[in-house]
């Protein structure tokens, strides 16, 4: 699958120039390419294994965990806006983190605020909806081809925050609700995405939607699979453990990076 046709949203557009030095303006964040969703999941599994090792293993707890993880996630952004263009390793680690981060709110609000998956799933519905009709309303546009500034980028992060939060609350109010267990969970997720696909490439699905559609899916979809290595056979998983599905997939995003830095595959010359 290439960068034109893994649930690309560009369009006819042209490229993007510096009105004051004529140079021309890349992207900050990657095109979507086949490496791109491989990160993404990757990102998604460490994010439940990675919340489950520092909270639980390591005894931090979940507000210590919650704070330290924010800790680092501010500094990832930092030095991801600070940034000209798409550098994986940058964007990546924000990825990872956001991820984690993402987790640990809907944690928060179910196990120490005693909020129900329902009314979760719904408040980030809606701040999701909202970070999209504002960033529309703003920017005229929601196309992941133009972020070259800071406040494009600034809503494109807060989305991907909402999306990390509400993967994580809708998916685990299914699992609950089905009961299938967790790799059934993850192949229906799997299937889900298969048809958002679909329905994009039969010319059914604005690209823009079946982007973040498979975004917020592929959450629940890493987390299940996530929780079929690390959790005990007793519990219908592989019994692999936290720290070592954790450093399985550390491993291969530290790889896939590796390969996207080399290769500067996923950089991309901003669009309007």
């Amino acid at each position: 699958m290439t960068s034109t046709d893994a649930f690309n949203t560009q369009g006819n557009a042209t490229a993007v120039t510096d009105p004051h030095t004529g140079e021309t303006r890349y992207n900050r964040v990657p095109q979507v390419t086949w490496d791109f969703w491989l990160v993404k999941l990757l990102a998604v599994t460490v994010g439940e294994t990675a919340a489950d090792l520092i909270n639980t293993s390591l005894g931090l707890g979940l507000t210590n965990t919650s704070l330290l993880m924010s800790v680092f996630l501010i500094v990832a952004l930092v030095f991801q806006f600070a940034q000209k263009r798409y550098v994986p390793v940058y964007y990546w680690t924000t990825v990872v983190l956001v991820s984690v981060v993402g987790t640990l709110i809907t944690d928060n609000f179910i196990d120490n605020l005693g909020w129900s998956f329902t009314p979760v799933t719904l408040s980030f519905t809606a701040a999701l909806a909202a970070t999209f009709a504002v960033w529309y309303m703003v920017e005229k546009t929601l196309s992941i081809h133009s972020i070259y500034t800071f406040r494009r980028e600034a809503f494109y992060w807060l989305a991907i925050l909402f999306t990390f939060a509400l993967g994580t609350s809708a998916g685990d109010q299914l699992a609950e609700g089905l009961g299938v267990g967790f790799l059934m969970s993850g192949l229906m997720y799997a299937a889900v995405i298969a048809v958002i696909a679909g329905l994009f490439y039969g010319g059914l699905m604005n690209g823009i939607l079946a982007f973040w559609l498979a975004y917020i899916i592929t959450r629940p979809m890493g987390a299940s699979f996530g929780d079929y290595l690390s959790q005990p056979v007793a519990n219908g998983g592989l019994g692999l453990g936290t720290i070592v599905t954790s450093l399985i997939f550390f491993a291969a995003i530290g790889a896939t990076v590796w390969y996207m830095t080399r290769s500067k595959d996923g950089l991309e010359v901003a669009q309007d």
